[in-house]
């Protein structure tokens, strides 16, 4: 009797051990934080993107893709996806007004640098990119955007993905 005891004690302390070590890694992650700038808004978003499809660093500190962190905060996360949702939405518009042009090209090259941090974060940031994705392909009434808006996007968005 006594070594099942002996055997389940020690199981239970090996437990333990592995549920502080996963604790403790899970605690580093969760201390990660995006860099200040992330949080800034849409209209930094819009600003930085004006050196598109070149480097795009907002508020001089941080690429777009550098905002997505597995660990970061939910706050933090939100912040984001309201200055990147205004930011492509204003974007968009101006590029169909625009047909095309220098607003596609950021636009493009928002949601390829949000493409390229959330490929790594095991989905977490899906739903986000997902919604920019419309926002950036919206045209009222179903129409088709232009060629031109689709070749500017087009350019803007590998800039992004590569680089972004």
């Amino acid at each position: 009797m006594r070594a099942p005891r002996t055997m389940l004690a020690m199981l239970l302390l090996v437990a333990l051990g592995i549920a502080a070590l996963a604790g403790c890694g899970g605690g580093a992650k969760k201390e990660e934080r995006a860099p200040a700038a992330c949080r800034k808004g849409g209209t930094a978003i819009l600003e930085a993107l004006r050196s598109a499809p070149g480097e795009v660093i907002l508020a001089g500190e941080a690429p777009l893709s550098s905002c997505l962190i597995v660990g970061a905060e939910e706050g933090e996360l939100a912040d984001l996806g309201e200055g990147a949702l205004a930011a492509a939405t204003k974007l968009n518009a101006r590029a169909r007004a625009e047909g095309g042009g220098r607003a596609a090209v950021e636009l493009g090259y928002l949601i390829g640098a949000i493409a390229r941090g959330s490929a790594d974060t095991e989905g977490i940031h899906a739903e986000l990119l997902r919604r920019l994705t419309v926002a950036a392909r919206f045209a009222p009434d179903g129409e088709l955007l232009s060629p031109a808006f689709r070749a500017a996007y087009e350019t803007g968005f590998a800039a992004g993905r590569s680089h972004g």
